[in-house]
């Protein structure tokens, strides 16, 4: 792929792997290697695996580009929240197997993949965009809305609770934990149990079952680019 997003495909699972340094941060070449890697996936007819580095899926945004003006973060967003649309409508089974850490972005795949199983341990996954000084943007609200349990949406989303792995799987992050050794195996026998559906019942009892979330998501990405230039003008 382009470096930070590997692919590899075996058997019909496709594993798209972050390694984008010690926080993985999702940037404009991480959002490109993942749209590319959904591209090959389709092209490969294959059921997708998601993960990063042990220990770590991802620590959100890149930092330097939210930090290089509203024109760029509007872009970094947009891109992002435009990756979760996708992830929910994808074709083929979606699955994250989560090594460690998922924080603010990181969360967010999470919450856009069909499937998520993540590692026992001292790790931390949620959204922490309160915490930081950050009014969480709508298309993030409505994916979260959607994803998680209600108590667990309001402790999550406003007031920034973030979670340990039981934690995350009582709330709705994830579906399954395992051994940090055990991660992959469980992740690829989740797949083969996977690839045994109809495909295109699949596909197409997604796009209705997560009808209403799309629609708001894709409203929710209009309206928060909006917001963005608008308060950049301001």
């Amino acid at each position: 792929m382009n470096g930070v997003v590997g692919y590899q495909l075996d058997e019909g699972v496709a594993t798209l792997t972050l390694n984008n340094g010690k926080a993985n941060a999702v940037s404009h070449a991480v959002l490109d290697g993942l749209n590319a890697g959904l591209d090959r996936a389709i092209a490969d007819q294959a059921v997708v695996i998601l993960t990063g580095q042990p220990g770590m899926l991802s620590g959100g945004y890149d930092l330097t580009v939210m930090k290089a003006g509203p024109a760029a973060v509007d872009a970094l967003v947009t891109g992002g929240s435009s990756l979760a649309l996708r992830m929910l409508a994808h074709p083929y089974p979606v699955i994250v197997a989560c090594p460690g850490h998922a924080v603010a972005k990181g969360a967010f795949l999470l919450l856009s993949a069909d499937y998520r199983i993540g590692v026992e341990g001292p790790y931390k996954i949620g959204l922490n965009e309160v915490a930081i000084g950050m009014t969480m943007h709508d298309a993030g609200i409505a994916l979260a809305r959607h994803r998680l349990h209600r108590p667990a949406f309001e402790r999550s989303v406003v007031c920034g609770e973030m979670f340990d792995p039981a934690g995350a799987l009582a709330a709705g992050f994830l579906d399954a934990l395992a051994a940090p050794d055990q991660l992959m195996a469980t992740a690829h026998a989740a797949a083969e149990r996977l690839k045994k559906l109809d495909m295109a019942a699949h596909r197409n009892t997604k796009l209705k079952a997560r009808k209403a979330l799309l629609d708001e998501l894709a409203a929710g990405i209009q309206a928060d680019s909006r917001n963005r230039r608008a308060a950049a003008a301001a």
